[in-house]
């Protein structure tokens, strides 16, 4: 049986909680995070999220991080994260582009350099 080499290994550097919110909740998503702080959903959804184009995404907070991302502490809902959260780096647009992932990989120090991007891909669909 051919192994695959491991290719990601979150360090919670916080990298890619970094930047203007793409995290939008899905599902339950609401609720479990809710819950994890011990808040209502109402108040979660006023004190940490926004509506846009349908969606409802977490906010940003200091220095352009997601709202629950702290440089000492990490993440704060790391048991409980979005699954857009839970896919990182294995979403669609880096598995099908070499280009997109080499960009990935220079930003992503949980991304293995000495992964091949057909490595990537394996992993990606296990």
């Amino acid at each position: 049986m051919e192994s695959i080499m491991k290719t990601f290994e979150c360090r919670l550097c916080g990298a890619c909680c970094y930047g203007e919110g793409g995290i939008f909740l899905t599902g339950n998503e609401e609720r479990r995070i809710a819950d994890f702080l011990g808040i209502s959903v109402e108040i979660f959804l006023q004190q940490h999220c926004e509506t846009r184009h349908g969606r409802v995404y977490l906010r940003v907070g200091e220095g352009n991080y997601c709202i629950f991302y702290d440089q000492e502490k990490k993440c704060g809902i790391h048991p409980v994260k979005p699954e857009r959260c839970s896919l990182w780096p294995y979403y669609p647009a880096l598995v099908r582009d070499r280009e997109n992932w080499e960009l990935a990989m220079d930003a992503c120090p949980g991304i293995n350099p000495d992964a091949s991007f057909e490595d990537f891909v394996k992993e990606a669909g296990k």
